[in-house]
């Protein structure tokens, strides 16, 4: 049975329930004693999920259903039969009020709080410390879902939906491995291989086993499958990782699987703390990132980190804001792993131009303002100095810009003197696709001007050409696009 409370004391000894985050718990209520109040058909649905508990079950009420009175007779559960008094809470650890009547309700669990035995009002979460969740039974294994009183309906919902995902096979499987659970780490000791081993076994040939209804031959093949694992060592590997540029949405299904695996996680500064909540809790997170005019990594010292980890047989994830192989040298650390032997795969992830840009309701393309996009990065001033500006100043195309913002007065300067003209729209994006997400229009005799007075902040991505003015209609996610004062912009004369 899962348990989730946040208790308070209040003058009045109530227990009060805040919407906010609350702590699962699964109980055993083996042996002890549980006391419902209420004997119709909502205390004994109460009841009838109390009973595969083991608890002992003392039911309180002038009269009960004909289901209650059974099981009453049966001896699996005690009958009060009378009005409640406060002393029935002696002795008791957990108490549910399905009375219906919100007087009682709020005496039983007032004397409940002084006693600070944990209370569930039924459909009352102000008068509850603790919630009964939606529960998806697959023995031994169990999922409890809580809106902590919020949405129930929600939450029966969310569970039909588990439910249609989770074969009836997991219950068997989950048993299987908890019989073999100390063989399994007496033969591997690693958590490593331990881990690697485990996944195999609820994915691989044991679990389809199980599925077919042959216990038999699914441990006969767990054994066959440990004796292998034992014997053969282990080694390490690297996974690229692209974590998208922010919103843990955009992460793929694969970075998800990789990051659920991992040992080992070397991040980048910029990957968003909601897409690091999404890894292995028991991982180790080291941050490898770089910033402009702050904290550097170098690049050398990443390639020997992935390298010592690997060697030490870890799963090692190097995750990288947006994509790997755009402007995050992803090709560098491949041809590392490559000249040292070590096994590795890409994920990709969206990069932050076609993320940010889509976040702000910027087409890249458009068969009539754009028909091709140039992605450049501007993050040092020699990036800057070799690009071809002539190419990039003339003709129509979009041109998005990463890492720019520290040199947005070389860009403005470059592309209004190579002839692009002063009216040409642009649209900064700073933290695209996160919840602090920010657009600033204008046009690009403005550029620097707006976005000095906006003081815009990296992460941020410049959008420059005709596509850019569609923000302003087409904006969906966070706030409108911020527009630049009138007294504020005015054409940057080129130096």
């Amino acid at each position: 049975m899962g348990l989730g409370y946040r208790y308070f004391p209040t003058s009045a000894a109530l227990p009060s329930l805040v919407c906010m985050n609350l702590y699962p718990l699964f109980a055993n209520l083996s042996g002890k004693r549980v006391l419902v109040v209420g004997g119709g058909s909502v205390g004994e649905r109460k009841i009838a999920a109390l009973r595969a508990t083991g608890a002992d079950i003392v039911v309180g009420a002038p009269s009960i259903t004909a289901k209650l009175a059974a099981w009453v007779a049966s001896g699996s559960v005690s009958h009060r039969q009378a009005e409640f008094e406060d002393g029935w809470l002696d002795g008791v650890w957990l108490v549910i009020a399905a009375t219906g009547d919100r007087a009682v309700n709020r005496r039983i669990a007032t004397a409940a709080g002084l006693r600070r035995v944990f209370v569930n009002v039924v459909d009352d979460a102000e008068l509850s410390s603790f919630q009964v969740p939606a529960v998806v039974d697959r023995q031994p294994l169990m999922i409890a879902i809580s809106t902590a009183g919020a949405a129930p309906v929600l939450a029966r919902q969310i569970r039909e939906r588990i439910e249609s995902l989770l074969d009836a096979s997991l219950g068997p499987l989950a048993s299987l491995a908890a019989r073999y659970r100390q063989r399994i780490r007496a033969r591997l000791a690693d958590p490593g291989r331990r881990r690697d081993f485990l996944e195999g076994l609820f994915s691989g040939p044991v679990a389809a086993c199980l599925r077919r209804n042959r216990p038999l031959d699914a441990e006969r093949t767990l054994e066959s499958a440990l004796d292998e694992a034992a014997s053969n060592a282990s080694r390490g590997s690297v996974v690229l990782v692209g974590a998208g540029p922010g919103d843990p949405g955009l992460l793929t299904l694969n970075g998800l699987r990789a990051l659920h695996q991992a040992d080992v996680i070397l991040h980048d500064r910029l990957v968003s703390t909601e897409v690091l909540a999404l890894a292995r809790r028991d991982a180790l997170f080291i941050e490898v990132g770089k910033q402009g005019g702050g904290t550097h990594t170098p690049q050398d010292h990443i390639h020997a980190l992935m390298l010592e980890n690997a060697n030490a047989g870890k799963r090692v994830v190097r995750l990288k804001g947006g994509d790997p192989f755009v402007f995050g040298r992803g090709g560098e650390e491949l041809e590392f792993l490559r000249a040292h032997d070590v096994d590795y795969e890409v994920v990709p992830g969206i990069t932050a131009a076609i993320a940010s840009a889509a976040y702000a309701g910027i087409p890249l393309t458009h068969r009539d303002l754009a028909q091709s996009v140039h992605f450049v990065t501007a993050h040092c001033r020699d990036s800057i100095d070799t690009l071809d500006w002539c190419a990039l100043a003339g003709g129509r195309d979009t041109l998005a810009i990463y890492m720019g913002v520290g040199s947005l007065v070389r860009i403005q300067r470059q592309l209004i003197a190579h002839g692009r003209s002063t009216q040409t729209a642009f649209a900064l994006i700073e933290s695209g696709s996160r919840t602090e997400q920010r657009v600033i229009r204008g046009n690009l005799g403005e550029l620097a001007e707006g976005a000095a007075t906006h003081a815009v902040k990296s992460p941020a991505v410049l959008i420059v050409g005709e596509v850019a003015h569609m923000a302003d209609a087409l904006h969906w996610f966070g706030q409108p696009p911020l527009t630049i004062p009138h007294d504020a912009a005015h054409v940057l004369r080129a130096a």
